[in-house]
């Protein structure tokens, strides 16, 4: 007997057949004798459509007020999921994240969480109850309920499979594993039988959506078992095959995986360029600059700062495209001026590209082939960022699939 976790995304639980479908797919899982705990979104665009209520009323609607209406979408699919399952003959309990409880912090919108109880809901399983939990959801030291932010319910089902020690965390998705880039934009593109954490990890925060980076970060460090596939297959296809589908996220590289030097291809849209320009090169400048933008809780990525001239340097970082308004805002206003700054650029059309893979630990020449083949499509490269097992470059936005393709041609992840 196992303890699993499932969690399904929006549009697994997009209409009534589908969620009696999530159930049949529970079902035969449990009548194997596992523990079952699952965690449900919200239907397919409901969180949308709330949030686009509240904004109806105001643009700039209060954080705690939003996650009070948000959080209602989870607590809809766990009810009508607990109540499919019990049609099912099994019985079923569904429990909002505050009844659990998931514990976070106070920062509504985007909060993290700080601790799970496991308690009541280990006592319903040792029961022989299917457990069903709110995903995207917790509540502060205060009471207030508080939401993980988009893609939330995944990190909710990960860290809940840490917490009650669970023996694998099932993604179930609109996909049927992680592809070496978007099937979209390759048609080549090839589904991953396993990936490291380490890659998974890079893939998330490069724009890669089929896992929330937050989830990936608790997975790898509790070791949680953690496998990806589809719910629109058959929910009675034999268990066997199901436990074996899908992309498998591993603790360790084996013995195959140096085989690979690059294993897939990540790109991100929504990126904006901000540059402070003669800005005077002194220590504690980049803090100058930096700290008022994290302290509005925009999330910084790449950074480059000139070699100094003449006392005076240029300062470029790249934020998320829904949050460059507000960072240009914050620079005009605050920043320029304190930090001498003499102009303040921006571009909101840029994307990253990268390339992952933990055999570029090993294999020299990854950066200079991907240089050149962008070169070779006319592509400029206005920042570059590295890590040990990837290389990221920011393009204009027009180029990015032109980028990808060529990319996934010229490391033949075309190829198995």
């Amino acid at each position: 007997m196992a303890l699993i976790v499932h969690k399904y995304g929006g549009t697994s639980m997009g209409s009534v057949e589908r969620i009696k479908n999530v159930a049949r797919r529970v079902a035969k899982w449990h009548k194997v004798d596992h523990k079952m705990v699952v965690v449900p979104s919200a239907m397919s665009g409901e969180t949308n459509r709330l949030l686009g209520l509240a904004r109806e009323i105001t643009a700039h609607p209060d954080p705690r007020e939003l996650d009070m209406i948000a959080s209602t979408g989870e607590q809809v699919s766990v009810g009508l999921l607990a109540i499919a399952l019990q049609a099912e003959g099994l019985e079923a309990v569904s429990y909002a994240g505050w009844q659990v409880p998931i514990k976070t912090d106070s920062a509504f919108t985007k909060a993290r969480i700080n601790d799970i109880g496991g308690t009541r809901v280990l006592a319903d399983l040792d029961a022989g109850k299917v457990v069903v939990v709110t995903g995207f959801q917790g509540v502060d030291p205060d009471g207030h309920i508080a939401t993980l932010g988009r893609g939330g319910s995944d990190t909710s089902a990960v860290a809940i499979a840490a917490a009650l020690k669970a023996d694998e965390c099932l993604i179930y998705t609109d996909v049927d594993g992680v592809y070496t880039t978007d099937p979209r934009v390759v048609e080549e593109a090839r589904r991953l039988d396993r990936v490291t954490f380490e890659e998974m990890l890079e893939m998330a925060s490069l724009g890669s959506k089929v896992l929330q980076i937050r989830s990936v970060e608790f997975a790898g460090k509790y070791q949680v078992k953690t496998r990806v596939l589809s719910s629109l297959t058959d929910p009675l296809i034999p268990l066997e095959t199901e436990m074996h589908s899908g992309t498998l996220i591993t603790f360790e590289e084996d013995e195959t995986m140096e085989k690979a030097v690059i294993s897939g291809i990540a790109f991100q849209r929504d990126e904006a360029r901000i540059a402070l320009m003669g800005v005077p090169d002194k220590p504690g400048i980049a803090y100058q600059i930096l700290w008022p933008v994290a302290d509005a809780n925009i999330h910084i990525d790449m950074i480059i700062q000139n070699t100094s001239v003449d006392g005076k340097t240029d300062f470029t970082f790249t934020v998320g495209r829904g949050d460059y308004a507000h960072a240009m805002e914050i620079l005009t206003n605050k920043v320029q001026a304190h930090v001498k700054a003499e102009q303040v650029r921006g571009d909101p059309k840029v994307s990253k590209v990268s390339v992952v893979g933990v055999g570029m630990r090993s294999h020299v020449g990854i950066a200079s082939t991907m240089f050149r083949t962008l070169a070779e499509e006319g592509i400029n490269i206005q920042m570059i960022s590295t890590s040990e097992i990837k290389i990221s470059v920011l393009i204009d936005e027009k180029y990015t699939e032109l980028a990808v393709r060529a990319l996934h041609k010229v490391f033949e992840l075309d190829h198995g």
